[in-house]
């Protein structure tokens, strides 16, 4: 749903402590439009997030080795910058590599915590543990992001450790260029890479399982010449001699069985499996579990609209993104629109509305926006380039949302663009759009008592039955203030306005973990 109407109007902010002497910031709520006298608007809704990067170190941790305390603050900085900013989900990557960045019996510590794989941080700790407690303690969600076939990326310095799926499963992993790549066609792979979901699914409190765009490798051109990831970014890169992926094994042991698939097909076809377990197995362990997937952003070639050209994910990284949608495997959908609007042969508005049509079962749609382009040196953006792409994603009622790559830009202001966030789109806090597919209980109904106090009205705060987070709206003079308040909270102070004075009403809801709201309790009476 589109925010539309967002005024600006903040008051202080509220100090909210986090886990392990962490302290966060809380925005303050700011003005939004709607509602009468006695009766509060719609709670904003928009899905506003970040990824970040563990692979290569590119978000975090700034670098390999870097001691366990270190780890632990600049994850810290990232969430409060983000809570901050008003965002409201943070995609983390937890599987860089077939590596984890938690304690896994099925995979090894990534080298990019350590600076070698299967060592763990020092002193130990659980960073995914880390990084979920301190979300949820600032009302962010955690998206656990998973590469499901990369076995080795480029960049990589240390050994793989002895428990690597290379060296444990060695006929599952094939040479592609400078990588190793878990190959889609041998059941054992894709059977590992649904394991090691699954078993986070069940150790962590997590809100999203999210995958990225490597299905099969991004092709390169024989003999072995790395660089068609960026290439492909510009939307137009065909490799003159494309090295074919190696999977000949399987797809051998495919024809023998009696299959009769193309080998293009019987590659999406091992893709698909994988896709529709995953979705039916994550939704089997936690209901709640939003399953989300970011495909390369141009469709398939006999269904894209009239001008758009380039590479498709469907013909050379075999996945099918449209088929995910039409038979509803997935709970939101991230295309990487990673092109500017007047970019004609991939113009973002042009491809957002592409998605937004195929999605015939209403799931979410949540573009990723290429954030950290601003500033480049070749083809880079304008911070206002990202600022009007939200702009057009709001307009699109099929598009609630959207994510950005990655969350360096956002952390170093890049031409001060979270500054004209925080005070354009992101001037209030917003709700993460409901997933009613997955249920639309409403939730338990908190306890709520409020009193009065030198500086505002002090709520003390009892959750319900499936509570994550309190919406909370304030009156002011003629204005109604918003703020989202995570569940774990027992205190919260609606702080009196230093222009319009203290609050004359204030209403309290329950929201859960699928996004759903409970009915308002009024605990001041206008």
């Amino acid at each position: 749903m589109a925010l539309g109407g967002l005024m600006t109007g903040c008051t202080t902010a509220t100090p909210v402590a986090g886990t392990g002497g962490a302290v966060g910031v809380v925005p303050s709520p700011a003005t939004i439009q709607g509602g009468s006298e006695t009766v509060p608007p719609v709670a904003p809704r928009e899905f506003r997030a970040a990824w970040v990067s563990t692979v290569a170190n590119i978000d975090w941790p700034s670098r390999a080795n870097l001691p366990a305390e270190k780890q632990q603050a600049e994850a810290i900085a990232i969430l409060d910058r983000a809570k901050a900013m008003n965002l409201n989900a943070i995609v983390l990557q937890v599987r860089p590599s077939a590596d984890a960045i938690y304690p896994s019996k099925l995979e090894p510590w990534t080298e990019y915590l350590s600076g070698t794989q299967g060592q763990a941080p020092q002193p130990w700790y659980d960073p995914l543990k880390f990084w979920v407690t301190q979300a949820h303690a600032r009302g962010l969600e955690l998206h656990a992001w998973f590469n499901p076939y990369r076995a080795r990326h480029a960049t990589a310095k240390s050994p793989p450790a002895h428990d690597h799926i290379s060296k444990a499963n060695p006929a599952a992993v094939k040479s592609y260029g400078r990588f190793l790549w878990m190959d889609p066609g041998e059941e054992s792979a894709s059977k590992h890479t649904l394991d090691v979901i699954l078993d986070v699914v069940r150790r962590y409190d997590i809100d999203g399982v999210h995958l990225d765009d490597y299905f099969y490798p991004y092709p390169i051109e024989a003999p072995g010449a790395s660089g068609a990831e960026t290439a492909a970014l510009d939307g137009a890169y065909v490799p003159k001699a494309e090295l074919d992926f190696p999977d000949q094994p399987a797809w051998q042991r495919y024809l023998l069985s009696g299959g009769t698939l193309t080998r293009a097909d019987w590659r999406r076809q091992n893709v698909n499996k994988l896709i529709e377990a995953m979705y039916t197995g994550i939704h089997r362990e936690k209901s709640w579990v939003r399953l989300g997937i970011s495909p390369f952003g141009i469709g398939r070639p006999d269904r894209r609209p009239r001008g758009i050209v380039g590479f498709s994910q469907y013909d050379k990284l075999y996945a099918d993104a449209e088929l995910w949608l039409a038979n509803g495997w997935l709970d939101y959908l991230s295309p990487q629109l990673y092109w500017a609007i007047g970019q004609a042969p991939q113009a973002y508005d042009v491809l957002l509305d592409y998605w937004v049509g195929q999605n015939g079962k209403r799931r979410h749609i949540w573009p990723g926006l290429f954030t950290s382009r601003i500033g480049a040196a070749s083809k880079g953006f304008q911070a206002k380039e990202i600022v009007q792409q939200i702009g057009v994603t709001r307009s699109r009622p099929g598009a609630g949302g959207h994510v950005h790559f990655s969350m360096v830009a956002l952390m170093e202001n890049r031409q001060g663009l979270s500054d004209q966030l925080k005070t354009g789109h992101y001037v209030a806090p917003a709700l993460v759009p409901a997933s009613p597919w997955l249920g639309n209980d409403a939730p338990g109904l908190p306890t709520v008592a409020a009193r009065r106090e030198g500086n505002g009205v002090a709520l003390k705060l009892t959750a319900g039955k499936s509570n994550a987070h309190y919406a909370i709206w304030s009156r002011h003079g003629g204005e109604w203030r918003f703020a989202v308040v995570p569940a774990s909270r027992a205190d919260w102070t609606v702080l009196d306005d230093a222009k319009l004075g203290p609050a004359s009403a204030v209403f309290v809801s329950a929201v859960d973990r699928l996004g759903n709201e409970g009915e308002r309790i009024s605990v001041l009476k206008p």
